[in-house]
């Protein structure tokens, strides 16, 4: 199990991108239309800068719903191999049988 701290980090940062992805957006397309002058494309990649870093989608970390483990993710599944293997075992995904051979 991952820290609390860390999953509620994470959290955080994707109410973070959810907020300000409109304005990213915004910004970024006026950054790179060539139509402007390189003054006001510079001032969009000024205000771009200005927004919280939080609040760049590359700063979301992918994590198991059920644990919160960030290595081993399957991200069709949204879990770690660990929880897969675990909840499989169980019986309480369906499809999911343990291989033998």
């Amino acid at each position: 199990m991952a820290k609390k701290s860390a999953i509620e980090k994470n959290k955080r940062r994707m109410r973070l991108v959810k907020l300000y992805a409109a304005k990213r957006e915004a910004l970024k397309e006026l950054a790179s239309d060539e139509s402007l002058t390189d003054q006001e494309r510079f001032a969009a990649r000024l205000k771009l800068a200005k927004l919280p870093r939080n609040s760049s989608p590359t700063r979301i970390r992918n994590r198991c719903e059920v644990t919160g483990r960030p290595r081993a993710f399957y991200r069709k599944l949204k879990m770690s191999r660990v929880a897969l293997r675990e909840l499989g075992n169980e019986g309480k995904i369906p499809g999911l049988v343990k291989s033998s051979w």
